[in-house]
């Protein structure tokens, strides 16, 4: 049952667990869209090739047509690649297209010589699993639908003894297509696997397991830099009095109200909010598409009201308190350190004032 459990992980997940695939799938699929954008350009060249032979070659000319069709198709899907997006379904779904039109190409040069075994048909079932990083369940059945299809055609064009020397190379060739399939995947998908927990690593603040300050610059710089993108707001927080807590208790206890606050953040704030420590007892939390100023001042009160609660001083009661600036943003500002500074002006206002731990930042 062991063996066969993880034979499924495999074919379905690449050897890594769903939860694990799910992760890194969105990398996979950007993999594909970039190899595959150079393939449909290369494709559509040598398809152009034998268009231009066709014209003036014998044996050539029945596949015409297919050629100026795939050819047109190639140049298509090509202009498509520049539009869609690298994580796009739709983008996987015409490399998977495009790679049954190879098998249908394979399938008409073998039928043009009937006398002949299909090498060109085999090399395609070989090299074409190399070339997407999947579930490799999908190129399975893209393999095993095209051998077949392959062998009912040929059954009627082929002499029968040669088309037994096809069923007899085609059907070892699929499966070792298929665990070709199955080794590339693993490999690549690792090394993704590889590549984003070292990512993560780069990423986070080591005390509180928030972003860093590099990893929430980028974030944010990307989201400004976004013109569909006008609506967010940024809250810069820090604790109150925090020099005052390390010269007293010393930066251990320091260190453990910060790890307290970042543990708060990590629970307060899902994935789809930015949230990290800028440096010192400074975080940041930035939602991305609210400009309302009602949720923002929800939001305040509730960091406000909680971290006064939860965050104590070590080996004592004593409560710490945050300060709060406030920044809505309305498509203006387009880099980061432009919204920070004036969160930050807001929240040294919110400092000065004794009646509120938070304030919205206000043009002079």
């Amino acid at each position: 049952m062991k063996l066969l459990k993880r034979l499924c992980d495999y074919f379905f997940y690449c050897g890594i667990g769903k939860e694990e695939y799910n992760k890194i799938k969105k990398d996979a699929y950007i993999s594909n869209f970039n190899v595959w954008r150079i393939l449909h350009v290369l494709i559509a060249v040598v398809f152009l090739f034998l268009f231009i032979v066709s014209l003036f070659d014998g044996p050539m000319v029945v596949n015409r047509w297919f050629y100026l069709a795939s050819l047109i198709y190639f140049c298509l899907t090509s202009f498509l690649f520049l539009f869609l997006k690298k994580d796009s379904l739709i983008a996987q779904l015409l490399i998977y297209l495009s790679i049954s039109l190879m098998f249908v190409f394979g399938c008409l040069i073998t039928q043009n010589k009937p006398d002949s075994p299909a090498v060109t048909f085999i090399a395609i079932l070989l090299v074409a699993p190399m070339f997407m990083i999947d579930k490799p369940f999908f190129m399975i059945i893209e393999l095993c639908s095209a051998s077949a299809l392959f062998l009912i055609w040929m059954h009627g064009v082929k002499p029968h003894e040669v088309w037994l020397y096809d069923l007899m190379n085609v059907i070892p060739f699929t499966i070792v297509g298929c665990f070709l399939n199955v080794i590339a995947n693993a490999i690549r998908i690792r090394e993704f696997v590889l590549t984003r927990k070292i990512q993560i690593q780069k990423d986070t603040d080591e005390l509180t397991g928030l972003m860093n300050k590099g990893a929430l610059t980028r974030e944010i710089n990307e989201y400004l830099s976004d013109d569909s993108k006008n609506k967010g707001t940024m809250f810069l927080m820090d604790a109150d009095h925090f020099k005052t807590i390390n010269d007293t208790y010393g930066h251990d206890a320091g260190d453990q109200v910060i790890a307290q606050f970042g543990e708060y953040l990590r629970n307060k704030f899902d994935s789809d909010e930015v949230a990290g420590r800028f440096g010192g007892d400074e975080f940041i939390i930035f939602i991305k598409d609210n400009d309302d100023p009602d949720t923002a001042r929800r939001i305040a009160e509730d960091v406000v009201s909680d971290t006064s609660e939860k965050l104590r001083i070590p080996d004592t009661d004593q409560k710490v308190t945050v300060s709060i600036g406030v920044f809505i943003y309305k498509g203006i500002e387009k880099n980061y350190s432009e919204i920070i500074k004036k969160a930050d002006k807001a929240m040294y206002k919110a400092k000065a004032d004794p009646n509120s731990n938070y304030c919205f930042y206000e043009e002079a």
